[in-house]
């Protein structure tokens, strides 16, 4: 008897092949059988007729490392399809952690808030943060999770380790090297998909000091990459300062070095495309063409949508890291609306946000694009979905101007929201075009990361109801391969990614007439009542991970049938020799 029948679906199988209608039966957790009729009793079915049968979408980047702990079902990736999350990413993870220095776990969390924006409050409540080793953490996972997750093992956890305080600032000795090299081996042996680092000029620890990674010299990058290599089913990630721009020649070639010292693909995140820069698409792609020429593969990550971004001048966000306003912004209340409401030093903060050094985010300084968001004062009544420059011409003054009035007045509190730049046709265009680069991968999303300020999570089903009922830049059977195998098998997952026989029941069944995301809200449902924007799932009928229903009409069923995706057993080499 099979576990679970579909039956009527449209197939969209992940390949890119037309889609077709058949029944799809379970068991035991993978798909047991496709026909166009299946007759074999069943315990439950679907009726899936007028509905979309895809396989479950993998999400190239995300920062699940800590969620997964108080939420299991990584909440909204899940309930928008997602089935499988790689996370361990950018260089930041929750382990190995030292045993003779406990307050180690203290520094990581303090600078998992601050580069990751994750609430500290949840990350001291909801962690158990009862392991040392890589495996250990994995261990604790293990059993207790609603999707498939893979991690990468982090740089700057490797430096801890084994340096403690001196990783923020110092090089290691050969020794110290050799140590981390043998870290990073076992972390793999324990199932590690791989090596996950950063030198981003962003990146920066609890306690306003670059991260550790940032301190490496390329020496010790390839020592690492050259470590990565010798296991099976792994994988480099990493970020640099051009990362958010335009890549320098050194950065091209770092990257190449690793990819090829490694003999495997190296990903990085994110591919920014915006018509008004053309020069930069051109120019990050470079690094994949060099990487090709000395044997390595260099992909870029890059988002089919664009993010909604809450921000505001009372916390930590994006527009903290244009260059010259960190130390204004980081000043106390009082002090900083004083300093915000001189006009020198606004002229000071304009010149920094458009400045190339600023890089992209450059996109965050047409402050008349702003709209007003959530207010807290009576001054402010009425100001709530406003467009900045609207206001600014009513009052007579300059839109940044205007826009620090406004948040004075709810003493920094006002919620911001930023409309993009590059939401024009000739950026969709050339998003189009990019996506058929043999070396760029859609995702990006971050999710489990920068919780109150954006959520990424759901751009998965945005961009299928755009592809659908939007701008249709590419058919549906080619979004769907985008979201499901091209990101498998860049990762080497065994059995994943596609509709087929003998694959792992991971599903998704969805409605061509109305999937979509909706709109992101602020809810404070973390431990400790930390918030975090949530958007729900529309005309998602339900995922299935590991043959298991574990979302009905975005509704989590309570089963916890993921599985920790452990390189070597679960993923394959993909080798770029």
């Amino acid at each position: 008897m099979l576990d679970h029948v579909i039956k009527g679906a449209s197939v969209v199988d992940g390949t890119g092949a037309p889609a077709y209608t058949a029944d799809v039966g379970i068991r035991d957790g993978r798909i047991d059988v496709i026909a166009p009729r299946v007759t074999e009793p069943a315990r439950s079915t679907d009726d899936a007729g007028g509905l979309v049968l895809a396989p479950g979408f993998v999400d190239p980047h995300t920062h699940y490392d800590a969620q997964l702990f108080w939420d299991p079902y990584a909440t909204p990736s899940l309930n928008h399809g997602v089935t499988t999350v790689a996370a361990g990413n950018c260089g930041f993870t929750l382990a190995p952690l030292n045993p003779d220095r406990p307050d180690d776990a203290d520094y990581t969390r303090r600078m998992m808030s601050k580069v990751e924006g994750m609430s500290l409050v949840a990350l001291e409540e909801g962690v158990p943060w009862s392991w040392h080793s890589f495996g250990e953490y994995l261990d604790a996972l293990e059993g207790r999770i609603a999707v498939n997750a893979g991690f990468m093992v982090g740089h700057c956890a490797l430096r801890r380790y084994v340096m403690g305080a001196d990783a923020a600032g110092g090089r290691p000795t050969p020794d110290q090297l050799d140590h981390m090299v043998r870290l990073l081996r076992a972390a793999m042996e324990a199932g590690a998909w791989g090596l996950s680092t950063t030198q981003s000029s962003t990146h920066s620890d609890g306690d306003g000091q670059p991260v550790a990674s940032r301190h490496a010299l390329p020496e010790e990058l390839l020592a690492l990459s050259r470590a990565v290599g010798e296991h099976e089913g792994t994988q480099i990630e990493a970020i640099v300062a051009g990362c958010l721009d335009q890549f320098s020649d050194a950065e091209i070639d770092l990257f190449a070095e690793m990819s090829a010292a490694a003999g495997r693909p190296l990903n990085w995140n994110v591919l920014t495309i915006d018509a008004a820069v053309p020069e930069r698409v051109p120019r990050q792609l470079l690094a994949s063409e060099r990487a090709r020429k000395a044997g390595g593969r260099v992909v870029a990550l890059t988002m089919p949508i664009l993010t909604p971004m809450n921000m505001s001048l009372g916390t930590f966000c994006a527009l903290n890291l244009i260059p010259g306003w960190g130390p204004i912004l980081g000043l106390p209340v009082p002090e900083r609306i004083a300093r915000l409401r001189d006009p020198d030093v606004r002229a000071e903060m304009l010149r920094h946000a458009s400045s190339k050094e600023a890089g992209v985010f450059r996109r965050l300084a047409d402050f008349g694009r702003y709209v007003i968001g959530d207010t807290y004062s009576e001054a402010n009544r009425g100001l709530t979905g406003r467009v900045v420059r609207d206001i600014a011409a009513e009052r007579g003054l300059d839109p940044f101007a205007c826009l620090v009035e406004i948040c004075a007045n709810d003493e920094l509190r006002t919620v911001l929201w930023p409309m993009p730049p590059d939401n024009d046709p000739a950026s969709w265009a050339l998003r189009a075009q990019t996506w058929q680069h043999e070396d760029v991968l859609l995702g990006g999303s971050d999710a489990g990361a920068h919780l109150d300020r954006m959520c990424g999570a759901p751009y998965t089903t945005r961009f299928l109801g755009d592809c659908l009922r939007g701008r249709k830049l590419v058919p549906l059977e080619q979004a769907v391969r985008m979201l499901t195998d091209d990101p498998a098998r860049l990762f080497g997952l065994r059995e994943r990614g596609r509709v087929q026989e003998g694959f792992h029941a991971d599903l998704v069944l969805f409605d061509p007439e109305r999937i979509d995301a909706g709109t992101a809200t602020l809810v404070h449902d973390l431990p400790g009542d930390s918030p975090r924007l949530d958007s729900r799932a529309i005309g998602v009928r339900a995922v299935w991970v590991n043959g298991v229903e574990a979302i009905r009409d975005d509704v989590v069923t309570g089963a916890v049938p993921g599985k920790v995706l452990r390189s070597g057993r679960d993923t394959r080499t993909v080798s770029t020799r």
